[in-house]
């Protein structure tokens, strides 16, 4: 039984594994490996696994649509488990929150993020949790578009440090809600 859908926000394909704009990706990957679980099922338009954490039915997904789609199969994916907004927890790419900083929000506005107003148009509302990756704003007179779509200028190491943080965050919203992920890693 799946009790929480956890979405991770990218573009699919090896042209955009390690792109900014693929945060939500990554983190949803290490998860994936932690924890045991498959990500490889096609359904709705997106890659899907299952598993479960301390007695909660989880599904992870990445949607295949491109980011600023990735609403419709979000909805879908909602709408087929019965399961409601307050039931999703979408991690994705922040460009005003510093590089290295994860930052759990419930609920609010898309913050011109595009994958998050998808998802919000399809659903009508933003009554979700995201759990979102600070990427820093671009240099200089650098257009936002092209930012997010290049690749971390930071060493493996140090992305490897904030995506173990971003997979500790993400199993706290699941196991103890989001008021506790906030008070312990804001």
């Amino acid at each position: 039984m799946v009790n929480k859908l956890i979405v991770g926000l990218g573009n699919p394909g090896a042209k955009y594994e390690l792109n900014r704009h693929n945060a939500g990706f990554l983190i949803i990957d290490d998860f994936a490996c932690k924890h045991n679980i498959n990500i490889s099922k096609k359904r709705e338009l997106c890659i899907i696994g299952n598993g479960s954490l301390k007695g909660c039915g989880l599904m992870l997904v990445k949607p295949l649509t491109f980011m600023n789609k990735s609403g419709f199969a979000v909805q879908r994916l909602l709408a087929y488990y019965k399961l409601e907004p307050k039931d999703l927890v979408v991690v994705h790419d922040d460009l005003d929150i510093e590089f290295g900083q994860l930052k759990v929000k419930q609920s609010g506005g898309h913050g011109g993020h595009n994958g998050i107003r998808s998802i919000m148009q399809s659903l009508g509302a933003g009554d979700f949790t995201r759990l979102r990756f600070g990427i820093g704003r671009p240099p200089g007179q650098m257009p936002a578009e092209k930012y997010v779509l290049a690749n971390f200028s930071c060493d493996d190491e140090e992305l490897g440090r904030v995506i173990e943080r971003g997979v500790e965050i993400l199993e706290t919203i699941i196991t103890e809600g989001n008021v506790a992920a906030m008070n312990r890693f804001h």
